[in-house]
């Protein structure tokens, strides 16, 4: 790979294109241009990776189509930033030194520069296993992850694992006097607490290895529909990490700990004599710990409803919120690639005149960008005419032709479009209102006809726009430039009517077959392209909300069984109450005041917790939802009525038994 116009494809490209991997020698031709000698095959990248090349060319090739006859190039423009750089670092080398070593170097080439321009320059190392969670550069060679939201699931899920503990808890403590005389019977006849304490832990250890088997073969079994919500790739490979079995026997060694060791101090702590007499009551510090437990289960499932409802809710808030330009039913064709010479403004302008002749076509545009993607063109040192150099600031800029502003409906807050008529416009500029903000004028009309410099050219201010959302909501307005490029080669954008979007596909198809040929017509809906961003935030509620339905549901079954005893608990009492002509409604509510306080007690805790969370979570996003009292007690009137349901079939059941069959044994 070190000579110009040599290659190397991926397995699977050389297998599409060849029909075989045994292509070593043979020559590749790209875009109708230049011929490459393929000189290696290499495997297919592994699906955990942004790097995912079909196809290498040498670097040699590169420098070949960037430096001219002079020998400028990229391999000594010290302020030129357009390649990922990597670097493999000898064993044991310290980064932050190696980073430190850049300064003086940078320096030497940089420093009269970025004096004239009051600038500076960094580079800074990153790990490339960091990049994919926590790097949001420019130009990442990916759709990178969020390692905030990875954490995030990650706590849910033990979240919902220390609720299933504290189930244990409870209903091992709940039952201790039933074992009482277990208990007693075996230090009578000699037992040790020690003893007792290893055969409580062993039980907490054989219950837990039961979940931890049936877990597993869940995981083998869920993994295909898991994918399809995550949109993640998880296989049965994660069962051939080692780090994963430490983690699994670690989280179970926890588990047997934390879930079994109060249960077993507890029983193995009864007084054989008071046991063996009958004497034993239910402690007040047992009753306190298994009422904190379910506050905590309680607070725990409504913290995690109540987060779902804010997540749904900002998802909805972007997808319904205004963008401030029009993109329904607009077909976008990616540029042509083969053929792009002199002649390509007559052959764009010929095939938009002949698409708009289709009735079912209302308008066409060109531009470097599309919204619902990053604008790829950066450009810095732009001032006012006349400024200071310290003055420059950094602009994004979408190259466009006169039909862009009609075509995506831009409000003008000042100034005129871009005009044919008008002979000037071809040096003609339009900034966004951020963009003029960020260029000095408060008030957008006193730009209008100032002149910029803009790469050593001049162009005039011709036109203000409204702030319009570039990408998701998620990001805050950028400082826009539109600069009129008449023969720009971008994407093309055809707005049609909904009822004719067949007919207007197969029309640009026809035209681009005769004004483009040997491009591949491809086209897709921007409507659809813009949800695009969303769907990571779709997909993180998604199984949000999968998390909570899991937490709620073992909370329940908690919540069940521990019902269910201290119902058995309170039966001779409720015959007592019944006899003395209590009714069902005033013994079901004395056993839900209890169940309801608990309630009560768990969502004055989890408020401020979820606001302060929710708040949080909402900083991520530039355009996001005020938090709403209804998002927190919506999920509190859920939780108390799922917890009425579940503890209501064993209090209706008690509340309506027979008091004689209740009481015939005392």
């Amino acid at each position: 790979m070190k000579e110009p116009f040599t290659a190397a494809l991926s397995e699977s490209t050389a297998k599409t294109i060849f029909g075989t991997t045994n292509v070593v020698g043979k020559t590749l031709r790209l875009n109708r241009k230049d011929n490459y000698t393929i000189n290696a095959v290499y495997k297919d990248a592994p699906v955990n990776t942004q790097l995912k090349p079909d196809l290498l060319l040498s670097y040699s090739t590169f420098l070949k189509w960037t430096t001219d006859s002079a020998g400028n190039g990229p391999e000594n423009a010290w302020e030129w930033d357009g390649c990922l750089t990597y670097l493999l670092l000898h064993k044991g080398a310290d980064p932050a030194v190696v980073e430190k070593k850049f300064i003086p170097v940078v320096k030497k080439f940089t420093d009269a520069d970025m004096k004239k321009y009051n600038a500076g320059v960094t580079y800074n190392l990153q790990p490339l296993t960091d990049i994919h969670l926590y790097s949001h550069y420019m130009m990442e060679p990916g759709e990178n992850g969020d390692g905030k939201t990875v954490y995030l699931l990650l706590a849910i899920a033990f979240f919902i694992v220390v609720i299933a503990w504290v189930n244990y808890i409870n209903l091992a403590t709940a039952r201790a006097i039933t074992r009482a005389r277990e208990v007693g019977v075996r230090k009578a006849v000699g037992s040790q607490r020690r003893q007792l304490i290893i055969q409580f832990l062993s039980e907490s250890a054989v219950l837990n290895g039961f979940a931890l088997v049936l877990a597993l073969l869940i995981v083998l079994v869920s993994i295909p529909g898991f994918n399809a919500i995550s949109g993640q790739q998880l296989s049965l490979s994660l069962f051939t990490q080692t780090n994963f079995w430490l983690a699994l026997a670690g989280l179970f060694v926890i588990g047997v700990f934390f879930s079994g060791l109060y249960p077993a101090f507890v029983l193995s702590g009864f007084k054989p004599i008071e046991v063996l007499k009958g004497k034993l009551g239910t402690s007040s510090q047992g009753i306190l710990l298994r009422k904190s437990l379910v506050v905590f289960q309680f607070a725990a499932s409504l913290f995690l409803l109540m987060g779902t409802v804010v997540v749904y809710q900002q998802i909805q808030y972007m997808r319904k919120q205004s963008l401030g330009m029009n993109i329904d039913q607009t077909l976008i064709v990616p540029p042509p690639i083969v053929g792009i010479d002199s002649t390509f403004l007559q052959k764009i302008t010929a095939f938009k005149q002949e698409l708009q002749q289709n009735t079912s076509v209302q308008n066409i545009t060109v531009s470097t960008s599309i919204p619902g993607e990053a604008v790829g063109w950066n450009a810095g040192g732009i001032k006012l005419v006349g400024q200071d150099e310290s003055k420059q600031k950094q602009y994004r800029v979408i190259g466009v032709d006169y039909d862009y502003l009609k075509t995506y409906g831009l409000k003008m807050i000042a100034g005129r479009p871009f005009d044919k008529s008008y002979g000037s416009d071809k040096h003609s500029v339009i900034f966004n209102r951020k963009g003029i903000e960020q260029l000095g004028f408060n008030n957008p009309k006193d730009a209008i006809g100032k002149k910029i410099d803009f790469w050593g050219d001049q162009y005039i201010i011709e036109g203000v726009t409204e702030n319009f959302h570039q990408q998701s909501l998620r990001e805050a307005f950028e400082p826009l430039i539109l600069r009129l490029i008449p023969d720009v080669n971008g994407s093309i954008s055809i707005k049609t009517s909904a009822t004719n979007a067949a007919q207007t596909i197969s029309s640009a198809k026809a035209e681009w077959a005769k004004f483009f040929p040997g491009n591949t017509f491809e086209y897709f809906f921007l409507d659809d392209h813009f949800d695009e961003q969303y769907k990571a935030d779709q997909r993180f509620g998604q199984v949000f909300g999968l998390f909570t339905s899991l937490a709620i549901l073992v909370a329940c079954l908690g919540l069940f069984g521990l019902a269910s005893f201290t119902t058995l608990q309170r039966t001779k009492e409720i015959g007592i109450r019944k006899v003395l002509g209590a009714s069902v409604s005033n013994i079901l509510n004395l056993l839900y005041r209890e169940f309801a306080l608990l309630l009560i007690i768990a969502f004055v805790i989890t408020v401020p917790l979820a606001w302060i969370t929710s708040s949080k979570w909402l900083q991520n996003y530039a355009f996001r939802i005020d938090i709403e009292w209804i998002y927190f007690v919506l999920p509190f009137m859920v939780i108390v009525a799922i917890a009425l349901i579940t503890v209501s079939f064993q209090s209706i059941k008690a509340a309506l038994a027979n008091p004689v069959k209740s009481l015939r044994t005392e």
